[in-house]
């Protein structure tokens, strides 16, 4: 089995840690905004959290301080 390596820009959802490297932003400031009941950009896969791609871009492109 051949296991492909795709790109954090053309990935659909990112970990937490992929979301601090393509971001910049830290990974406790990440876990405290997906920490948020309002946040639409956490996914819950069972307890693993994973950050939608586009929806975060959206967010962080609307923020003027994080």
């Amino acid at each position: 089995m051949i296991k492909e390596t795709v790109p954090i820009w053309e990935k659909m959802t990112l970990t937490i840690e992929e979301a601090s490297v393509y971001s910049n932003i830290g990974l406790n400031k990440i876990r405290e905004m997906c920490d948020d009941p309002n946040c639409n950009f956490v996914l819950f896969v069972g307890r693993k959290k994973l950050i939608k791609r586009k929806a975060f871009e959206d967010y962080v492109s609307r923020c003027y301080e994080i």
